[in-house]
């Protein structure tokens, strides 16, 4: 039976972190506050050990130390991510604030060891294997616990062949951009370049809301009213699917020429062949209503653009409505096009919009609240992934942790291949069956 050892636990801290910045406040927003009673971000990457000239190069210290000490020298760049969140009582009206305190307690570092389990135990099976769930530390933990937990934890799971490298980041301090532009910075660093010249340092700003809201941000916050009974879902499985850079651009081409233009992106035109197929493979009575969410990226939607490098959340969500047989009787040029308005129409007016009035009336839902009766896709395939060379060459793939999983997550990622797309998709096994019998979803796989 496959079983994970645990070798060591380590508190990585900034080695360089000034007073100054010992001290910083870095206020949470909108964006970062309505996600405290989510998890946390999981994304991890796989790749073959190194060989032992490779390791050589290390003069004397070992995988996991070099590994250590690069994280440090990142979190002097990335310091936020050493700190902790600050919950203030606000007792004139009864609510919370929240930021980070750049207080340099440090992120947890874990050493794990699978020693009977190979790449090919990861890669080959049809569904993810449960125990990748194991390379994940603080499953089930939400942000808001961030109070008292560390903001970024990093597991380093040795397999018999190969390395797990898994990043669990606070979702309320990073979105998905912030949490690759943080590996990315690591990587370049364990390559041996300590002042990494192709990734510019993250901004901490907060000056986009001067004039919009004045921080600290109040919110009805109560953590004593929170429950700790989480509901057990069904069972659930995960299998990664495959879009290969050929098939995309036939998928694209076909969208735009149903439709007549040719704004419809790549990307839209799988969420459209996803959609169709688990709607059409859950067989849902022909007038039901289904919701397919969607999470814009706003750095550079919103004017003047936030800079890529912001560190925070800076996402909308799109809710894209249709009716069961409106989506099945229409061709995927249609679907897609729902999609692409429902992403065009995240505007800057918008963004200012959602601001405003969430600070009026915050709404802070829990995961059951944002995955109700809806699929979502998270993440990105233009998240620099296979760029993550930690000194021994290029991930050989990426997978997800349990955080925010729930039947109908659909978390995107860039393919091995350049331009391709992998989908890891959670649902029932049932759905996963059925879509393997899919002759139209199956075709759209299709090399």
């Amino acid at each position: 039976m496959t079983h994970i050892r645990f070798i060591s636990t380590s508190t990585i801290q900034s080695a360089a972190a000034s007073p100054n910045e010992l001290t910083r406040r870095i206020e949470l927003t909108p964006w970062d506050l309505q996600l405290l009673l989510v998890d946390h971000i999981q994304k991890g990457i796989l790749f073959f050990k190194p060989t032992p000239s490779q390791e050589k190069e290390l003069k004397g210290s070992s995988v996991i130390d070099h590994l250590k000490t690069s994280l440090s020298r990142t979190l002097d760049i990335f310091y936020p991510l050493a700190g902790r969140l600050v919950m203030v009582e606000n007792d004139d009206d009864k609510t919370r604030s929240f930021f980070v305190d750049c207080n340099n307690l440090g992120a947890q570092f874990v050493h794990a060891m699978v020693d009977d389990l190979t790449v090919a135990d990861i890669l080959d099976p049809i569904y993810v294997p449960d125990i990748v769930n194991s390379f994940f530390l603080l499953n089930g933990v939400l942000n808001y616990e961030g109070i008292s937990k560390p903001l970024l934890a990093v597991q380093v799971t040795e397999l018999a062949d190969g390395i797990f490298i898994g990043c669990t980041a606070n979702h309320s301090v990073v979105d998905g951009s912030s949490f690759w532009h943080f590996f990315n910075t690591w990587s370049e660093i364990s390559r041996g370049n300590n002042s990494p010249t192709s990734q510019s340092p993250p901004i901490f700003q907060r000056c986009f809301f001067d004039g919009i809201i004045d921080f600290p941000i109040h919110v009805p916050f109560h953590p004593n009213e929170i429950s700790n009974e989480k509901s057990i879902p069904p069972p659930l499985k995960q299998k990664v699917f495959h879009f290969s850079k050929k098939k995309i651009a036939q998928l694209k081409a076909k969208a735009n020429a149903e439709m007549g233009t040719n704004n419809i992106s790549s990307l839209q035109a799988v969420l459209g062949v996803l959609w169709r197929s688990v709607v059409r493979n859950r067989r849902c009575s022909a007038d039901q209503e289904v919701h397919y969410s969607v999470i814009v990226g706003m750095r550079q939607r919103i004017q003047p653009p936030l800079p890529e490098e912001y560190l925070g959340n800076a996402v909308l969500f799109g809710k894209v409505i249709a009716t069961v047989d409106n989506l099945l009787e229409h061709g995927l040029g249609w679907v897609a096009w729902q999609v692409n308005k429902k992403i065009a129409s995240q505007t800057a007016e918008e963004v200012k919009k959602f601001i405003e009035d969430w600070v009026k009336a915050p709404n802070i839902p829990t995961l059951s609240g944002i995955a109700s009766n809806a699929l979502l896709t998270g993440s990105s395939p233009r998240f620099n992934v296979y760029g993550n060379d930690f000194f021994w060459g290029r991930p050989i793939a990426v997978r997800s942790g349990v955080g925010n999983k729930f039947d109908g997550k659909l978390t995107v990622f860039p393919g091995v291949e350049e331009g391709s797309m992998d989908f890891e998709a959670c649902l029932s096994p049932e759905i996963l069956e059925a879509m393997a019998d899919d002759a139209e979803f199956m075709e759209a796989l299709a090399s």
